[in-house]
C-alpha cells in the first residue's frame, strides 16, 4: 500500500548539516521536474515585490522570500518532521518508534509543490510554495508535475493507493487509473442525518489515521481491504462517489 499526503504550509525551521540532495529523494525519475521548479523558485526570490505577490505573503512574512533564495543550501530534516500543523501534529511522527517510522519511510509519499511527491523520511529544506502558485517564466505546477507524477507512481506499481491529499495537491499527481485507489474525504453527520465535509477535523482525522497505520502496519491491497481494516479499528467508513471513501470523524 502507498499512502499519499499533502504537505503543510507551516514548517519547522532549521535542520541538520546536510543540504538538499536531489539524487537521494524518492522517485529520482522526477529530478528534471524538481530542477525546473527549484530554478524558478530561486529566480522568483530575486524580486521581492513579485515574490510576495506570487506567494501570497503579508508584510510580516517577507522573510519567506529569503528562505526560498537559499532552498538548495540550507539545512534539511525528514519531511515528516519538517511539516507542522493539524495533520502532522496528529500524526506526531517524532513520537513513533523506529519500526513505525520505517513504515512511514517506505509507505508514505508527501506531495509537495517544489519537489513533487517525496518520501516521508526524505530530507528537505524549509520552503514557501503552495500548489496554487504560478511561478513566472515557468509552466504551471500542474503542467510540470501531473503527468510525470502519474507515470512515476505507475512505475512503482503499488498494489493500492490511499489518497489523503487535498484536491489541489491531488491535481499535481493523479493516481494512475490502472492502480487500485481510494480518495478519502473526511465528513461528519449532523443530528438531522445530513453529511458535511470537515476542514480542521479533516486534517486531524487524516493525521490520526496515518499514525494508526504506522503503528499497525497492515497489509492492504484494495479498497475492501482498507475498509475492513478501518472498521476493525473502530473507524466508520461509507462509500462515496466512485473511487472515493467517506471517513466519519
Amino acid at each position: 500500500m502507498l499512502v499519499l499526503l499533502p504537505p503543510s504550509e507551516t514548517q519547522r525551521s532549521g535542520g541538520g548539516h546536510s543540504s538538499l540532495d536531489l539524487d537521494r529523494l524518492t522517485l529520482p525519475v522526477l529530478r528534471p521536474q524538481r530542477v525546473v521548479v527549484l530554478d524558478a523558485l530561486e529566480a522568483l526570490s530575486r524580486d521581492a515585490a513579485t515574490a510576495a505577490r506570487v506567494l501570497g505573503l503579508g508584510v510580516t512574512q517577507h522573510g519567506e522570500i529569503a528562505v526560498n533564495a537559499t532552498v538548495r543550501s540550507t539545512p534539511t530534516m525528514a519531511a515528516v518532521d519538517r511539516y507542522t500543523g493539524v495533520l502532522y501534529d496528529a500524526l506526531d511522527a517524532a513520537s513513533l518508534d523506529a519500526r513505525a517510522r520505517r513504515w512511514l519511510g517506505s509507505s508514505v509519499l508527501i506531495q509537495t509543490a517544489p519537489l513533487g511527491p517525496i518520501g516521508a523520511l526524505d530530507r528537505i529544506p524549509a520552503y514557501r510554495l503552495g500548489a496554487g502558485a504560478a511561478l513566472p517564466g515557468s509552466p504551471s505546477l500542474r503542467r510540470v508535475w501531473a503527468s510525470a507524477v502519474t507515470a512515476a507512481i505507475a512505475e512503482v506499481a503499488p498494489s493500492f493507493v490511499l489518497d489523503l491529499r487535498s484536491e489541489a495537491y491531488a491535481a499535481l499527481g493523479p493516481v494512475p487509473p490502472t492502480v487500485a485507489s481510494a480518495y478519502v474525504r473526511v465528513v461528519s453527520e449532523r443530528p438531522d442525518g445530513a453529511v458535511r465535509a470537515l476542514n480542521h477535523f479533516n486534517k486531524n482525522a487524516k493525521g490520526a489515521l496515518v499514525r494508526t497505520l504506522a503503528l499497525h502496519r497492515p497489509r492492504i491491497g484494495s479498497v475492501r481491504g482498507f475498509s475492513e481494516w478501518a472498521r476493525a479499528q473502530g473507524l466508520r467508513l461509507d462509500g462515496g462517489r466512485p473511487g472515493e471513501v467517506a471517513l466519519f470523524a
